[in-house]
This record gives structure tokens, C-alpha cells and sequence, in this order.
């Protein structure tokens, strides 16, 4: 049974995040203009963030965190998301966090201190590699072309990937590669650990894209010749897609989480303008077109944080999520982007200038309903899953007719 009700420190954990954020970040986050933050910024703010507990707290405590379970972690990332800067701050943004999440989970000792010890600790950054340009896997990971042949000395991985998010800069990739042409569509493919000073693995450009803020931006990277040795694979051989999931699902909901902190503080702003801003004789939030903006993005905030919670839940009782992390990635992502653009139409004029954070929010969030899965597919996914749930239900009916 889920309760809803916060553990008291969880709570107390929640206002000390807020008051972390609105005290030490959200001052810088006037730099946000003119691109993603120094790395002395960033390190200045984690170090601060250490000082007052608040590190990472998605992270073991081994490795420095706060050790917390999934329904914290929504609590706690939601805080730190209300600015973009937030989890940086906390060491918890993507694609960083997934990837600790995967190597705790898949590496073994000897990576995990070679390549998670750095990354949790925020000396290091790394990137997932496994998005390919047409006509190789995006959406579709089946369609992975990457390949890695076996060798006397451990694989050669080539292939061409696009749209990896912080490769420049990355101290090592994670790269999905296909090993072997399995019929079982769920096998095949292997993950493989890269040093970034591996030459055969090169960034070859920034792709300019809407987004502006994320470290290392999204790049188009080439395998090519990469020798790695036997060590370097993460997991099993030919169990790649398999531990795509296993970081993806994840991966989906804290998106979600630190999302929601940036949802409800453009809510804030515009309650705000709504209440102090007059015109036509009565303040602007007493408009019905006005107050009903602000009601329905209210409702759906609401609506996504309880979705967050429940799958959250899940993941804590040791199961999947899938379905349901899909269902709250395509609800969240259009609730958050609905909410800052609301946001934006009430606050006018000064909503599209750089007065407010609302141009910047607009601008990082509307491609959020793309990556991790474009809400099509979620929907695609999701109605699948139905389908199959109908047939099962019926074919156990007939059997007892």
C-alpha cells in the first residue's frame, strides 16, 4: 500500500533542498544565457551541496550519497529541478545519473572503481552511446548497425553514432554495439565501456540543436577500428538490450522528477504575475482565462507527481515499470511543457524577455518529448502492451468456458 504521507526527514530533506536552490543557484542562473555552466561553477556548487547533505542522493552511500530509495529520490530531485542548475548541483543530472545507476547495478569491482568511483564522486563525466543516424537505431534499438567483432585481444567496435548527449568532454562512453545477429530480438547486442582517449573512438561534431544548457551539448561521435579489451565489456555478451532497460526505465522517471521541479516553479512565477500584475480593473489571476490556466496546469502537476510516485513505488518493491514509466514519461513531458508555456502566456511581455527564466525553460524543455522515447512511441508501446493484455485475458477465458 502506498502512502502518501512524507517520512518526516524526507520531508525535512525536501525543504533543505529548496532552500539549497533558491539560496546558492538560482542566483547563477542568469550565466544560463549564454550557455551550460563553467566547471569550477559546477564544482563550487557540489561542493556546497556536500556541505549541507544534500549530495546525490541517488547515489549509495559507499559512493558518497544519500543512499535513498526511488520514492525520495522523486521527492528530492523534484526540489533540486527547480532549477536547471539543480541537479548538477546534486550530481544528478542526466546523462550521468543513469549510467551510476547502470554501472551499480551491471559493472563489476574493478570497473566499478575505475569508472563509477570518479563519476559518482563528480571528477569525471561520461556519455551513453546508442542513438545512430538513419537508418540505424533511434527509437527502434533493434535497428542497432554498431558492430563489435570478437578478436584475439578482446573486440573492435565500428559504427557511427548521433545525438550523444555530453560526449564532449566525456572521460568514457558506454556504447551499445551488436555482437551477434540472435533471432531472439532481444539479444544480441553488447555494451561496451570506451576510454574517451581511446583513438579510435572520435567526437566528431556538436550538433546544434533548441537545447542549449546540457554539459558536453549532443554530439555526433564515430567508432572507428576501437579496440577494447575483454574487461571492457559491461555485463554479459549479447545482453545489451536488456540492460537498456534496465537503465532506460530508470532513466525515464528521474527525467520526470527533475522536470517537475522546473514545472512547478514556472507555476510559481506565474501565480505571482497573476496576483500582483493589474489590468482591466482587477488583478490578471482574477480573469477567468487567466485563473483557469493556472488551475489546469495545478491539476496536471498534480496528476504527474502522483504518476512519478507510483512508478516510483514500484521500483522500490523490485519490479520493472515499465509500462508505467512510459505512461509517466509521455504524461509529464507534455504536462511540463504545457505548464512553462502557460507560464510564459501570462507573464506576457515579460515572460518571452530574459527577465524571467521562462524563455530558458521553454527553450530545455520542449525537447523532452523526444528523447528517452518520443511520446509517439511511449503511446505506441503502451497501447501494445494492452493489446496483449487482452489477449492473454482472453485466451485464459476461453480455456475456462
Amino acid at each position: 500500500m502506498i502512502d502518501f504521507a512524507l517520512p518526516d526527514e524526507i520531508a525535512a530533506l525536501r525543504e533543505r533542498m529548496r532552500a539549497f536552490i533558491d539560496r546558492e543557484v538560482v542566483p547563477l542562473e542568469a550565466r544560463l544565457h549564454q550557455g551550460p555552466p563553467a566547471a569550477s561553477i559546477v564544482a563550487d556548487l557540489r561542493a556546497k551541496a556536500r556541505a549541507s547533505g544534500l549530495y546525490g542522493p541517488h547515489l549509495a552511500r559507499e559512493y558518497g550519497g544519500l543512499g535513498l530509495d526511488w520514492r525520495s529520490i522523486a521527492v528530492l530531485f523534484e526540489a533540486a529541478g527547480r532549477s536547471l542548475l539543480g541537479p548538477l548541483a546534486i550530481n544528478g543530472a542526466a546523462p550521468d545519473e543513469g549510467n551510476m545507476h547502470l554501472l551499480h547495478e551491471v559493472a563489476t569491482p574493478e570497473q566499478r572503481d575505475r569508472y563509477l568511483k570518479p563519476l559518482a564522486e563528480g571528477e569525471i563525466r561520461s556519455c551513453f552511446a546508442m542513438t545512430e543516424p538513419s537508418p540505424g537505431a533511434g527509437s527502434d534499438p533493434s535497428m542497432l548497425r554498431t558492430r563489435a567483432r570478437k578478436t584475439a585481444r578482446g573486440w573492435v567496435i565500428d559504427g557511427e553514432k548521433w545525438f550523444i548527449t555530453g560526449a564532449d568532454g566525456a572521460a568514457f562512453a558506454i556504447c551499445m554495439a551488436r555482437t551477434s545477429d540472435d533471432p531472439d530480438g532481444r539479444r544480441g547486442a553488447t555494451m561496451f565501456l570506451v576510454d574517451a582517449t581511446n583513438p579510435g573512438m572520435k567526437i566528431r561534431r556538436r550538433i546544434d540543436t533548441l537545447d542549449h544548457f546540457t554539459l558536453g551539448g549532443h554530439c555526433e561521435v564515430a567508432f572507428e577500428s576501437c579496440e577494447v579489451g575483454d574487461d571492457a565489456v559491461l555485463g554479459e555478451v549479447d545482453e545489451g538490450f536488456r540492460y537498456a532497460q534496465l537503465r532506460l526505465a530508470p532513466a525515464r522517471l528521474t527525467h520526470c522528477m527533475r522536470w517537475l521541479g522546473i514545472a512547478a516553479r514556472a507555476q510559481e512565477i506565474a501565480v505571482e504575475r497573476a496576483a500582483e500584475r493589474t489590468s482591466f480593473g482587477k488583478r490578471l489571476g482574477e480573469h477567468q482565462g487567466v485563473g483557469f490556466q493556472l488551475a489546469d496546469t495545478e491539476i496536471e502537476l498534480h496528476a504527474a507527481r502522483l504518476m512519478i510516485w507510483h512508478a516510483a513505488w514500484l521500483l522500490d518493491r523490485g519490479e520493472h515499470a515499465r509500462h508505467e514509466s512510459s505512461m509517466v514519461k509521455t504524461f509529464v513531458a507534455e504536462a511540463v511543457f504545457r505548464a512553462v508555456d502557460r507560464a510564459l502566456q501570462i507573464c506576457g511581455s515579460l515572460g518571452v524577455s530574459g527577465e524571467l527564466p521562462l524563455s530558458t525553460f521553454l527553450r530545455e524543455s520542449r525537447p523532452f518529448r523526444i528523447y528517452d522515447g518520443p511520446s509517439e512511441v511511449h503511446r505506441m508501446a503502451i497501447a501494445a502492451r494492452l493489446f496483449r493484455r487482452h489477449e492473454a485475458a482472453a485466451s485464459v477465458a476461453k480455456g475456462h468456458e
